[in-house]
């Protein structure tokens, strides 16, 4: 008896399965952006450095701050002005290995971005993000400073001084100067847009003696300095670059941390009010 009523109950399964396939599915509720906080989205999933061990640690310190809400994209070609409407702020840990027109976004994604900044809105060009995109001349406007081919270099990661030359800023003003970044890369002979164009808050010196016999770049003379942030404004918006911040530690860094978590606010509303920690105060 246990037999058949088993049976009865499996073939009435078996018959209903089509029935329960058409039921409408009760979509899960997206949740809904915290009106008090900054909108974040990070854009990454393609890149030479291991962005998955980055990225969470950018979401992780911006987070903290109690001041912005952030969500991740791993792949954002496609996107749409529509995409970015609830955003204020995008994060670029993106690098499309060069010439790879499949990795292109695509030319509505792009005009999308760039209606997205000139609109008022803001973006930070991370690390080496600001090396991507070759042929899409908009995006090395919005860059200040770009990595092309025999045009950026580093050498061995090593322990340097950030030199604040404009104490102004709202994202530099009460940092003391200058600031020790520990075993990160630093950023060399990019190529820059016009002087007018972008504005240098912080430099640091790139000792040529570091680059051994054959480095690949020409580099004559003992070092020079270079730009490490800068900021750019494109229409109405605002673009906050930082060279710093090589790998999952360097970007745990308090200097990385405190000066990308206030060039992010700055490029997402023009303020500053997040505070600098005392050690790192004038």
């Amino acid at each position: 008896m246990t037999k058949q009523i088993t049976r009865i109950l499996t073939l009435l399964t078996i018959l209903c399965l089509p029935l329960l396939a058409s039921l409408p599915v009760q979509a899960q509720p997206y949740p809904a952006a915290d009106p008090d906080k900054i909108q974040v989205l990070i854009v990454t999933g393609r890149h030479v450095h291991y962005w998955p061990d980055t990225t969470p640690v950018l979401r992780k310190v911006l987070e903290d701050t109690g001041l912005f809400e952030v969500r991740v994209s791993e792949e954002f070609r496609g996107a749409t002005d529509r995409t970015l409407a609830e955003y204020d702020l995008l994060v670029l840990n993106y690098y499309d290995r060069r010439q790879a027109e499949n990795l292109r976004w695509g030319e509505e994604t792009e005009q999308a971005v760039e209606d997205f900044i000139s609109s008022g809105k803001g973006v930070v060009m991370y690390h080496l993000s600001m090396g991507a995109f070759y042929h899409w001349d908009e995006y090395e406007k919005i860059s200040g400073g770009n990595w092309r081919d025999g045009r950026g270099h580093h050498s061995a990661q090593h322990d340097f001084d950030v030199d604040i030359i404009d104490s102004e800023h709202p994202i530099t003003r009460g940092l003391k100067t200058p600031l020790r970044m520990e075993n990160d890369e630093l950023y060399a002979n990019l190529i820059f847009q016009p002087a007018d164009n972008f504005h240098v808050l912080a430099t640091a010196y790139d000792d040529h003696s570091l680059y051994g016999d054959n480095p690949r770049q020409p580099i004559p003379g003992a070092g020079i300095t270079q730009p490490i942030l800068w900021t750019v404004n494109y229409g109405e918006g605002r673009v906050f670059a930082t060279t710093l911040g090589h790998d999952e530690v360097d970007v745990a860094h308090p200097t990385f941390v405190t000066t990308f978590t206030r060039g992010a606010e700055w490029a997402a509303t023009g303020e500053v009010t997040l505070p600098i920690p005392p050690e790192m105060a004038e």
